[in-house]
């Protein structure tokens, strides 16, 4: 019989003024999942009410001690900035240095970078705050126009939907393309923004009729297998490659060769992780062409070999 892990221990740490859209996200990703992989706990520096930004108070049954046997500790973004408490930041390097994976969306990124965290790493937060970030922490390579940073054993994203697009991220991480789509359609969510994806940045967007490119995105989902040239799907779309090329980067922060190059590798990842599919299949119904482009393609953007990346997701099914 397979052995059974105990799920992985998710904490949420709600500070003061925290975010109430920031907290909901991984609430709602980890906390809402029936039969799912992970066990939620939310916590406080202390048990009681917490004030959000906007709404009633949360009310917080767990104290700083919830974080001692966290497995991922996840920090919604704050109102304000202000330095956390010597007992917060104590703690949080102290699960850290236990090798708890540290996480934060928008300016929960400053609380990790209070605590050292984020020394001599690459992070990220709202776009808004990111010069400021920079300013206070100069140890920290700060990146302001990207989606999510993954350091590893350290996470940051921008704010609001990129927290869902990181948390999608380590589900995927965790427990493959598979699990982080089938959590993306329970969530109604974009099954999968890569983190080097743009923010959503204040610049002069000329105004639209309000069409976009969302049923062009739907058909292309449906339709991998077949090669995809860019006057073609300007084509399908009814406008011209400019614009086709414009909007696509505006909704989804990719040109359309690159998101389309995305999906086409998420489509592999989760054949590889649910069937017993030949190369050759694989790479037919990803629209990745042969076997060769496949692997090629495969090592370039996921860091492994197909047959590996295969064998290892097997390998924690089978432990699962």
């Amino acid at each position: 019989m397979p052995l059974r892990h105990r799920p992985h221990h998710v904490v949420v740490l709600a500070l003061p003024g925290v975010l109430a859209l920031d907290y909901g996200i991984p609430v709602q990703v980890f906390g809402s999942w029936a039969g799912g992989p992970y066990e939620l706990t939310v916590c406080s520096q202390e048990p009681g009410p917490v004030p959000c930004d906007a709404g009633p108070a949360l009310y917080v049954e767990h104290g700083l001690e919830a974080l001692a046997d966290a497995d991922t500790v996840i920090i919604p973004g704050l109102a304000h900035e202000e330095r956390p408490t010597p007992e917060v930041l104590e703690a949080l390097a102290a699960a850290a240095a236990r090798g708890t994976r540290m996480v934060s969306i928008c300016s929960g990124a400053f609380v990790l970078a209070a605590a050292g965290l984020l020394d001599g790493r690459r992070a990220t937060t709202h776009w808004a705050k990111a010069a400021e970030l920079a300013e206070y922490y100069p140890a920290v390579t700060v990146e302001e126009d990207v989606l999510y940073v993954d350091e590893g054993e350290v996470l940051t994203s921008a704010g609001v939907a990129a927290g869902l697009d990181l948390c999608l991220h380590i589900i995927r991480s965790d427990h493959g393309a598979a699990a982080a789509n089938q959590r993306a359609r329970g969530l109604v969510a974009a099954p999968h923004r890569t983190g080097g994806q743009a923010q959503y940045i204040d610049r002069a967007v000329p105004a639209t009729s309000g069409d976009t490119l969302a049923d062009l995105r739907g058909w292309l989902l449906g339709h991998l297998e077949e090669p995809q040239s860019l006057d073609q799907m300007a084509r399908r779309a009814g406008v011209s490659r400019r614009t086709l090329s414009r909007r696509f980067l505006e909704e989804t922060g990719r040109p359309p060769a690159g998101w389309l190059l995305d999906v086409r590798l998420t489509r592999a990842r989760e054949l590889l992780e649910t069937s017993d599919a030949p190369m050759e299949t694989v790479a037919r119904l990803a629209g990745l062409g042969t076997p060769a482009n496949l692997r090629v393609l495969f090592n370039r953007h996921v860091g492994t070999a197909p047959s590996t990346y295969r064998a290892t997701f097997r390998r924690t099914a089978s432990i699962s």
